[in-house]
This record gives C-alpha cells, structure tokens and sequence, in this order.
C-alpha cells in the first residue's frame, strides 16, 4: 500500500502563486492610486507654496503674462450736469417799457446790446464795479433843465433826471466819489476809469484813461453814442450800461417785451460751459479746488476739468434717509467743474455727464491683471508661475483691472500663468 503525500498547493482550486502573489500586487496597486489622488487633491487645491515643488507636474492651459512695475490710480465716478451754470439777473436800472430783448443763447460782449428800453440801448460794458451814478462834464445848476433834455439817462417825471436807484436829482450833489457831475468840479473816481477804460477798448480816443470825466472823454463818448443810434450829448446815464466780468449768454427772461423794466427783466450766465456735482459732503475730500478731474460727455468722450470752486454749504436731502445703501438722502454739496479747452466739449451744451477723481495712488509697484490671482486653500492669494508652480502674494491697490502684489518669490519680468 502506498501512501501519498499532499501539498497545499496541490490542493484543488487552489491557483499556485508566484513569488510576490496576489497579495503584494494588490497592495502596491491600492499605494499607488493613493499616491495619485493625494497630488491630484494638492494640485487642484494649489498647495505647495514655491520652489521647485510640483514642477514635474503639467501646467494648466491658459495664457502666460509678466509681472511689470507700474503706476496704478484708482478713480472713482460721480454723476455731474453740464451747462453754463446758475443764472444770475442782470441788475437792469435804467426805467421804461422793454422794447426788445435777445434769444435765450446769446452771446453778448462789450460794447453790444443786452435789451432795449424805451427803444435805447442798454450795453454791456467790462468792470467789476456796478454803473451807480451818471458820468458826464460838469453842467450849472440853472442849465440842468437844458442838459436833462438831452441826456442819455431815463426820465421819471420827464423833468429832473432822476436816475433809477439814484436817491436825489442831478445837480444835488456835492461833488463827493458818490455823485454825478454838478458844478463843483469834474467827476472823479474809479468808476471813472473803469468807463474809460471800455471806451478805449472799443476804439474811441481823444483822452487820457484816469479817474477823471474831462471834455476828451465828453467828445468821445458823443461819438460812441452816434455809433448806438442816440442823441449825442457826451453824458452816460445810470441806466444806459451794465457791467460783467466779461462777454454773457443770454438765460430765461423775466419780462416779455411791452412790459415794464425790471431788475429781473433778463438773467445771464458766463459763456464757458462748466459741469456742476452734487457730492456727497461725507465723501467730499476729493473736491479740492485745483484738482484734476476727467469728464466723461454724454459720448463718452474724456475731457480734462478742474475744480473751480466747492460750495460751503451742504444740501439736506430731499424726503429723509435713503434705503439699502443706495446713496439717496445723503446731504450733498455741490462742486463746479471748469473746463479749459472749451473746444473739446464739442456740440454738447447741456446734459449728464461723468466726473472721475483719483481716489488712491500708487507708484513703482509689481503689478499683474487680476485675472491671474488665484485663491490658495490655506488662505490669501497666489500666482501660477509658467512651470505650474504656485506662490503666495500680498495685494495691494486694485485699478483699471490690475492689482498690486508683493511678496518674497516675486520680481519683475516673472511669468505667471492666467487661468482660462
């Protein structure tokens, strides 16, 4: 009888292994895909803060750009209203029935008509003082009568020349900086020479420019109004001028012709268009007179401005507190925006437009489009550089798009990677 001998791997079902079975196999394979996932998790999330960590590994697809240093300015945008600022009344004084009044629009400049009275001119003269008193040579008393006849100045009572706004009749004074002439001597004063002054400026000669009415001033004055269609009598009368700072456009008028002459018979406005901002008078430090600012017409066209004036007094808003912090019922205050080259503002003479101010600025720091940050998942920002590494940076100013970042593995000239 023979015995037989089995081995266990003989047995059967039971597959003979070779060395390293199954086993071993099955546990490399499971390592590995840890192995796999565990970079895959650390790529995704963008660990692996700089070096040379993570350069074998694929870059992501998208467009590659240079650090750059640069200037960056953060502006910022508030609603504005273009125009020619507030009308003002034009201190109309001489007395009588408007006759004619200019188009709303006009330009008026020394030496042309702002309105008619009585089917007189009343020109617009340059000064800065008001025309207060009539300006002519010195008349006798007993000859005030004649000379009333043929003065220039409006009559009240078609006797006495009694001036608007003028408190006695021509003759009574006494020869003092406030009075007309009379037969105390020549009339003196700066509004002498501011009169004389224009008539020069628009061509009349024969005297000396000072602060006395002399007869060369009579003779070219008789000559300036038979240029105006009036009776030459070498007398102004309070009511024949306006003065301005310069030329005037022509607002609303407050009477219509056939009416009585008012002070608020025309209002006026300077020539140069202007933009107005009601700015919020909590946000207001950027409204510093001198200031540059950028106007943006309702084309979109830039033009340069410069702040010209801030008012000191802000605005209540209308209807209480506004609501969801929209802005509205914030008291305002309001800002004029002048601009210099008037010739840019182009056809626009009214509408919306857009100021922007430099809110902040930096100068001389690294920086890159924003497109190219990305989050890291211990917190902050990073950059992906060309090779598919990631380093961590601090951000500065963001402006126009770019931002500012800083950090220890930055440089200028660095290529980093923007997502697509």
């Amino acid at each position: 009888m023979s015995e037989t001998v089995t081995h266990l791997d003989d047995e059967p079902g039971v597959a003979r292994a070779p060395r390293g079975g199954r086993g071993r196999r099955t546990a490399l394979i499971v390592s590995a895909l840890v192995v796999v996932a565990a970079v895959a998790v650390v790529g995704a999330l963008g660990l692996g803060g700089g070096g040379d960590e993570g350069a074998g590994a694929p870059p992501r697809s998208g467009s590659t750009v240079a650090v750059t240093r640069a200037t960056l300015t953060e502006r910022t945008s508030v609603d504005g209203e273009l125009g020619y600022g507030a009308e003002i009344p034009l201190p109309v004084k001489a007395t009588g029935t408007v006759t004619w009044l200019p188009a709303p629009g006009t330009s008026v400049e020394r030496g042309e008509t702002l309105l008619r009275v009585d089917d007189r001119p009343t020109v617009l003269l340059y000064g800065a003082l008001p025309m207060y008193r009539e300006l002519g040579l010195p008349v006798a008393p007993s000859a005030s009568g004649a000379e009333s006849g043929e003065s220039g100045a409006p009559r009240s009572d078609g006797k006495a020349p009694v001036p608007s706004g003028s408190t006695a009749p021509e003759g009574t004074d006494t020869g003092g900086a406030g009075g007309g002439a009379d037969a105390t001597g020549p009339v003196k004063g700066m509004d002498v020479m501011q009169f004389e002054t224009n008539l020069a400026a628009l061509g009349y000669t024969g005297f000396t420019v000072d602060e006395t009415f002399t007869a060369g001033t009579a003779g070219a004055v008789e000559r300036w109004q038979k240029s105006l269609g009036l009776p030459r009598t070498g007398r102004v009368g309070v009511g024949d001028v306006i003065y301005s700072a310069g030329k005037v456009r022509i607002g609303r008028p407050g009477v219509r012709p056939g009416a009585a002459v008012g002070e608020d018979a025309l209002t006026y406005t300077g020539t140069a268009r202007k933009v107005v901002v009601d700015a919020s008078a909590a946000d207001a430090a950027w409204a510093v007179r001198g200031a540059a600012v950028t106007i943006r017409l309702p084309d979109e066209t830039p033009v340069k401005g410069e702040v010209a004036s801030v008012g000191r007094q802000a605005t209540a808003p209308e209807g209480g507190g506004g609501e969801g912090g929209s802005g509205e019922g914030e008291a305002t205050m309001p800002v004029t925006v002048t601009i210099k080259d008037q010739g840019a503002v182009g056809k626009w003479e009214s509408g919306p437009v857009t100021v922007e101010y430099v809110g902040r600025e930096v100068k001389d720091v690294l920086t890159v489009p924003v497109a190219a940050l990305v989050a890291l998942a211990e917190g902050g920002h990073g950059l992906e550089t060309a090779d598919g590494a990631f380093v961590a940076v601090r951000t500065g100013l963001f402006a126009d798009g770019d931002v500012e970042v800083s950090g220890p593995a930055v440089r200028e000239g660095l290529k980093v990677r923007i997502p697509e």
